[in-house]
């Protein structure tokens, strides 16, 4: 196994301007899902939390809503050779359903780069302040580019490296691929003690000979509590957990955004010669999130469905069945309706009708409401079911309750301090 490579340092300049956007953001706003099918047999599926399979008009942008486009060079970052642009110069559409990010020999702006006047443009995106996700499996099909010098990545990073830094937010490679080897790809993790040449990870060679320029491929990663494994076109081919870490620190049990991009030059790489040619295309057909359901190639258990009941022998239920955002969660007469299905899944969330059960505004002092939103990573949608029957917010330590331990349907559900009494007490799956 090649050992990597480079420092991928994300202070850097160029992302000054778009990381600052994703800085103390808190709430997933650019988010599609489609609701849990789950059953009563124990068995639950995965939830679409990120599509985008890049329709639109050829030469039309990236849709903003979902990327944000970095731009300026990258000195700190194993000192590549590329200036990446804004717009749809180098990053476009193609009309065929498939997002192309061009790399360049020009400088058709003057453009600085850290080691004088720039050789190369390209572009590079990301979903922070746009989209995170906890957990999930995180695919795309690409076709990469080939030449000595060409560094294209598919990769995410911890959505608190504004507040840490890196690598203690960790870094986790799903795909890169150089130039000089056009049939190998590689998946790495980085955080505190395992970073740059050091992190941990694993590569995949194409049978035959073939080169990944020749076609496109899918990589993945599917991510759980404490693993992570790798597959290309479905063949895992690494799972690492904490176990690997020699000690270290695992740094991937929080929020992570995407990243795509393609490099040129750096001293992993290596920088372009007589035999590379320009330019250069990473196309992608699409990219997609699915949320871990606890079991299939995740390594968990499937989570457990089933009613929450509690005082007076009333259930947990969605008002009205309303699958919108901020829809209160009540005290209501158990039904068996889809209202009241909740599965208590491994990432810590408590799901219904294909959402999670949520503290209003992200609050956690005593007296905050409970709503139905979009399962967007937050440790304020995570919940402990303890042994003796609280179910805690672990984010704010405190025990769901009914107001007033007033048993009449529609009574709003809030959080308080634990204190045992019977409007705290709950019957879980």
């Amino acid at each position: 196994m090649k050992r990597r490579h480079a420092l991928r340092t994300p202070t850097r300049r160029l992302l000054a301007a778009g990381l600052s956007l994703a800085l103390g953001w808190t709430a997933l706003t650019a988010m599609t899902a489609t609701a849990d099918q789950e059953t009563d047999t124990d068995v639950s599926t995965a939830a679409v939390l990120f599509h985008d399979d890049f329709n639109g008009p050829a030469g039309s942008a990236v849709d903003s809503s979902k990327w944000q486009l970095e731009t300026g060079d990258n000195s700190g970052n194993n000192r590549e050779h590329q200036y990446y642009t804004p717009g749809n110069n180098n990053a476009a559409l193609d009309g065929n359903g498939n997002l192309v990010i061009t790399a360049r020999k020009e400088n058709p702006n003057n453009y600085q780069c850290w080691y004088g006047t720039c050789q190369y443009t390209s572009a590079r995106m990301n979903t922070a302040g746009k989209f995170t996700t906890t957990y999930g499996k995180v695919e795309a099909r690409i076709k990469l580019p080939r030449g000595q010098g060409i560094w294209p990545a598919f990769w995410m990073l911890g959505n608190d490296i504004g507040q840490i830094g890196w690598p203690a937010s960790g870094e986790i490679d799903i795909m890169e691929n150089i130039g000089r080897e056009p049939g190998t790809v590689h998946g790495t993790l980085h955080g505190p003690g395992y970073s740059g040449g050091g992190g941990i990870g694993a590569s995949y060679t194409l049978p035959g000979g073939r080169a990944f320029a020749d076609d496109f491929h899918t990589f993945a990663v599917d991510w759980a509590p404490d693993r992570i494994s790798w597959s290309v076109d479905g063949v895992t081919y690494q799972t690492r957990t904490p176990a690997d870490l020699g000690g270290n620190q695992w740094a991937f049990n929080k929020p992570f955004f995407m990243i795509l991009n393609l490099a040129v030059g750096g001293e992993w790489p290596g920088y372009p010669d007589g035999s590379t040619t320009f330019p250069q295309q990473m196309i992608v057909d699409y990219v997609t999130v699915t949320s871990y359901d606890g079991g299939g190639d995740n390594g968990g258990g499937n989570g457990r469905t089933g009613q929450i009941s509690g005082l007076a022998g009333k259930c947990v239920d969605v008002a009205g069945a309303n699958t919108a955002n901020g829809t209160p969660v009540v005290l209501y007469d158990c039904n068996g309706s889809s209202a009241q299905r909740w599965t208590v899944h491994s990432d810590g969330t408590l799901r219904a009708l294909g959402k999670c059960l949520s503290l209003v505004g992200n609050a956690t002092g005593d007296g905050t409401k409970v709503h139905l939103w979009d399962c967007t990573g937050n440790a304020t949608q995570r919940w402990a079911i303890s042994g003796a029957r609280d179910i805690v917010n672990i984010s704010a330590d405190k025990c769901l309750d009914v107001p007033w331990a007033d048993p009449a349907n529609n009574n709003q559900l809030q959080i308080a301090t634990c204190s045992g009494n019977a409007a705290q007490k709950w019957t879980a799956p």
